[in-house]
């Protein structure tokens, strides 16, 4: 049991001499080790002069989601007993999904199909300026239906379909990001990176407004829906209301000077009467109703307040001419060194 063999490991002096080791066969490989570094400055010098710059376009808004008040929340408890929604019930999109809806299909073809705006190039469509300065068609090489692909026809068949999911995929993937700077406050940024400072723009332009647009749509769809029903019952009961103040009059002008001791002569104008009085008293509540709604509709819409829009000239997105070269350099000469060492362990331990 006293008998033990030596200890297997390594010294801090055995680890000091290795480094030693490694530094001088490094040193003895120093010119090849530059001349590659060099070579990979070079790279990264052409790299940086021959990439295209990419412009980003930013914007950033605050988004205030509407909701009821205590006083609304009490008149809208009281309709409800009485049979009455008011909207400002759960919504299809609360808290972050708005920042998925900027990144789905629907919102992002829509904006693609949408036209530039300018005049130069005939108001061409967002999508076919997208495949133009990218030079889609040439990368879809011999096939010639992708290649004789356009969008400003308006009819979209399948192939169509496919190639607007393949942009979108392509956008999500590399082009658009959508975040919130501060998890703490509702204020919203999209940037998005294109080769085509003009597109950027409107790129971004149109997709704020679109999403922004459906986004309010939908949150207040249920309580326009209450408000168009109400404003067509008051119309409705005014009607009716209208033709039973004409009916107590022509009863009364029926029998101008009747005699009192025929009340069956007054029997008309009185049930005229009760028409008027219960169309009245409904068209009362169907008014007090509508002015909850609309209340109610203003407050569940919700506020959105674009903070900073992107102006021309747009960020330039590029390497640098000074700072790329110079990190391939280092790049090149630590990995260089790695290969070395680790080439030089591997014949060590063959032998």
């Amino acid at each position: 049991m006293n008998s033990a063999g030596p200890e297997e490991g390594i010294s801090v002096k055995d680890l000091i001499n290795q480094i030693k080791s490694g530094i001088r066969y490094l040193m003895t490989k120093l010119t090849f080790i530059l001349l590659l570094s060099l070579c990979g400055g070079a790279l990264g010098l052409t790299y940086a002069l021959l990439k295209k710059p990419r412009y980003v376009a930013t914007c950033t808004f605050v988004l205030e989601d509407g909701g009821k008040a205590g006083g609304l929340a009490q008149y809208a408890g009281l309709a409800s007993i009485a049979g009455i929604d008011l909207g400002g019930g759960g919504s299809v999109f609360q808290g972050d999904n708005i920042l998925e809806l900027y990144r789905s299909r629907l919102m992002i073809a829509k904006t693609l199909l949408s036209k530039m705006g300018d005049s130069g190039r005939g108001r061409q469509l967002l999508i076919d300026r997208y495949i133009e300065f990218n030079k889609l068609k040439e990368k879809w090489g011999s096939d010639t239906k992708l290649r004789a692909i356009t969008f400003s026809g308006g009819d979209l068949d399948r192939l169509h379909d496919s190639v607007i999911t393949d942009i979108v995929n392509t956008i999500n993937r590399t082009a658009l990001v959508v975040s919130k700077p501060d998890k703490k406050l509702n204020i919203i940024k999209v940037d998005f990176t294109s080769k085509n400072e003009n597109f950027s723009k409107v790129f971004v332009d149109r997709l704020v407004k679109n999403v922004n647009d459906f986004y309010v749509q939908t949150k207040t769809k249920k309580s326009e829906i209450n408000v168009k029903i109400l404003e067509h019952q008051k119309d409705s009961v005014r009607a009716l209301l209208n033709l039973s103040l004409s009916g107590v009059a022509s009863s009364i002008d029926a029998a101008p000077n009747a005699n009192p001791n025929l009340t069956v002569l007054r029997v008309p104008s009185q049930r005229k009467q009760i028409d008027v009085q219960a169309s009245s008293a409904i068209y009362s509540e169907i008014v007090k109703n509508l002015e909850i709604s609309k209340v109610s509709l203003l407050q569940e819409t919700p506020l959105i307040q674009v903070l900073d829009e992107p102006v021309f000239p747009l960020p330039v997105d590029k390497p640098g001419k000074v700072k790329y070269p110079i990190v391939c350099f280092f790049l090149t000469a630590i990995f260089t060194s790695v290969i070395l060492i680790m080439r030089k362990i591997y014949k060590k331990i063959l032998q």
